[in-house]
C-alpha cells in the first residue's frame, strides 16, 4: 500500500468509527458496537472501502495491547485474587463445553471429518477478552465481583486457546500432534508468567526514576509504550510458537502482559495515576482501530445465504456456541443471576475466533462453505452479546449488586 492511501485508510477508520460510536452511545448501546459496525460498513462485507491489510493489523494489534495495559491499572488485585478459583472455573467449563459441543455438532449432526470438527471446536472455545472488556467498562462493572471473574477467566481462556491452536496446526500441518512442540510451547508460557511480575516491578521501578529526573515532558507516556511493546514481543517470542507465523502475532496471548505490568505500577498509588492520566489518550486514538479491523475482517458477502446448509449449520452451531459458554458459567458458585452475566461476557469470539477460523481455511482445513458457517457464528456472537449484557444488566443489576455488597461486606463502596 502506497503511504498516502495509508493515510487516508487511517483517516477514514478513526473518524468513522468516531461517528459510529457516538451514533451508537446516543442510541443507547455500547460504543464497541459502533466501532465494530465501522468495520463491517466499511469493509468488504458492505461498501468494501477498506480490507484489514497488514499495517491495520499492527496498528490494531497496539490498540488492544494498550486497551489491556489500562485494565490491568484499574483492575483491583485483591479482588482478582479472591475471584482465582471461580475464574479458573469459569475457564476451564468454557472451554471444555464450547469444544466438546462444536466437535460433536460437526461429527455426529454434520457428518464432518474429524479434523475439521476439531477446528469447528477450537473455534467455538475463543473469547475476546478486548470486546468484553470494553462492553463491561461501558456499563461501569469492569470493576465490580463479576468483571474481576470475567478478567482473570479471559486470560486464562487465552491460554489454553493457544496451546490448542499449537495442537491443531501440528495435527493439520504434520498428520499428528505432536506432544513435543505442544510440551514446549505450555513451558514457554509457564516461563513467561513466571518472570513477566519480576520484570514488570523492575521496569517500573525504573520508569518512576527517569520520570522524576526527566526535565523534558512526556516521559512516562514514551516509556510505557516502549515497555508494552517490549511486552508484547517477549510474549510472542516466548509464548508463541514459530510454526503459528504471523497469526500467532495476533493471538490472544502475546497481549496477557498486561496484569504483571498494571500491578507492577500498583505500589504507588499517585504513579499509577498519572500513568493511568498520560496514557488515556494513547489507549483512546488506537483502541478504536483493532475494532475496526475486527469488522474488516467479516465479509458477510462471501456467504451463501440461500443455501439450506448454511442455516442449519450456523443456527446450531450458535446454539452450541451460546450454550457451551454459559454451561461454563454453571460450574461457578454464585447466584443465577450472576451466572447469566458471566456466562454472557463470555460469548463473544470476536478476533480470537476468527483467527481459529482463518488457520484452518488457510491450511485446507475448512472449506469455503464451513468457513462462511463460522464466520457467521463469530460474527453474531460478537455483535450480539452487548446489547445482550446490557439489557441483562438492565433488568437484573441491581441484584447483582446487591450481592456483590454482601460479598464483599460493604468494603470501598
Amino acid at each position: 500500500m502506497a503511504v498516502h492511501d495509508f493515510f487516508l485508510h487511517l483517516l477514514v477508520i478513526l473518524v468513522t468509527a468516531r461517528v459510529f460510536a457516538e451514533l451508537a452511545t446516543r442510541l443507547g448501546s455500547p460504543s464497541v458496537i459502533g466501532e465494530l459496525l465501522a468495520g463491517v460498513v466499511l469493509g468488504p462485507s458492505l461498501l468494501g472501502w477498506l480490507e484489514p491489510v497488514q499495517a491495520i493489523r499492527l496498528l490494531a494489534e497496539i490498540g488492544i495491547i494498550l486497551l489491556l495495559f489500562e485494565v490491568g491499572l484499574e483492575t483491583d488485585l485483591v479482588r482478582l485474587a479472591r475471584t482465582g478459583v471461580k475464574s479458573a472455573l469459569l475457564a476451564s467449563g468454557g472451554f471444555v463445553f464450547p469444544f466438546l459441543l462444536g466437535y460433536g455438532v460437526a461429527v455426529y449432526l454434520f457428518d464432518l471429518p474429524m479434523l475439521v470438527s476439531l477446528f469447528i471446536g477450537g473455534t467455538l472455545t475463543a473469547t475476546s477478552i478486548g470486546i468484553t472488556v470494553r462492553v463491561l467498562a461501558d456499563l461501569g462493572r469492569q470493576r465490580e465481583r463479576e468483571g474481576q471473574i470475567v478478567l482473570g477467566a479471559a486470560v486464562l481462556d487465552d491460554v489454553l486457546g493457544v496451546v490448542l491452536l499449537a495442537l491443531l496446526y501440528e495435527f493439520s500441518t504434520g498428520g499428528g500432534i505432536n506432544f513435543g512442540n505442544a510440551g514446549k510451547v505450555t513451558l514457554f508460557i509457564a516461563a513467561f508468567f513466571v518472570l513477566a511480575p519480576i520484570a514488570a516491578k523492575l521496569m517500573s521501578l525504573i520508569i518512576q526514576h527517569f520520570d522524576k529526573a526527566s526535565e523534558i515532558p512526556g516521559m512516562i507516556p514514551t516509556m510505557i509504550v516502549a515497555l508494552v511493546l517490549f511486552f508484547a514481543w517477549l510474549a510472542h517470542a516466548l509464548g508463541a510458537p514459530e510454526l503459528l507465523g504471523g497469526f500467532a502475532a495476533g493471538l490472544a496471548l502475546s497481549r496477557r502482559f498486561f496484569l504483571p505490568l498494571g500491578a507492577a505500577m500498583h505500589g504507588n498509588a499517585d504513579f499509577a495515576h498519572r500513568v493511568e492520566q498520560q496514557m488515556k489518550p494513547i489507549v483512546h486514538l488506537f483502541t478504536p482501530i483493532f475494532f475496526v479491523m475486527v469488522g474488516l475482517s467479516m465479509n458477510l458477502r462471501a456467504i451463501a445465504w440461500s443455501s439450506p446448509f448454511i442455516w442449519a449449520f450456523s443456527g446450531t452451531l450458535l446454539a452450541a456456541a451460546v450454550a457451551g459458554k454459559m454451561a461454563g458459567a454453571l460450574l461457578v458458585r454464585e447466584p443465577g443471576p450472576v451466572r447469566a452475566a458471566l456466562g454472557l461476557a463470555m460469548v463473544p469470539r470476536g478476533e480470537v475466533g476468527l483467527i481459529f477460523a482463518e488457520l484452518g481455511r488457510s491450511t485446507g482445513i475448512l472449506d469455503a462453505t464451513v468457513y462462511a458457517g463460522m464466520v457467521i457464528v463469530i460474527a453474531l456472537t460478537t455483535l450480539a452479546p452487548p446489547f445482550a449484557l446490557k439489557w441483562f444488566y438492565r433488568r437484573y443489576g441491581s441484584r447483582i449488586a446487591v450481592y456483590s455488597l454482601q460479598q464483599e461486606g460493604g468494603i470501598g463502596r
